[in-house]
């Protein structure tokens, strides 16, 4: 299953999140769950580092991915944002694979 955390602040901002696991739907390279979650957080990653060039944390290993901005940002709460509505639609379409979580951090 993949695990999707994602980090709130004091003032309800988005601020961080740490993606792990595989949805196990079929095997390694093949899975279109995995291949969907994955894209959807590198771009994520990548839109807040690259394009916006906000400042933040971010770790890639083979099955966890984690990110967390060092300053809250509107642009960056808002493009998580976007990440956790996506994924909320992809539990929907991969049911059983993909849990979800919001926290105070």
């Amino acid at each position: 299953m993949i695990a999707a955390d994602f980090i709130k602040n004091s003032n309800d901002m988005l601020t961080g999140f740490c993606v792990t696991g595989h949805a196990g739907m079929a095997d390694f390279g093949y899975d279109v769950c995995c291949a969907s979650v994955s894209s959807a957080v590198m771009m994520t990653a990548n839109t807040i580092t690259e394009a916006f060039r906000l400042e933040a944390d971010v770790e890639v290993l083979e099955n966890d991915i984690k990110l967390s901005m060092k300053t809250a940002d509107e642009n960056a709460d808002k493009i998580i944002m976007g990440l956790l509505i996506h994924l909320y639609n992809l539990k929907d379409e991969f049911p059983g694979h993909i849990k979800l979580n919001v926290r105070n951090c």
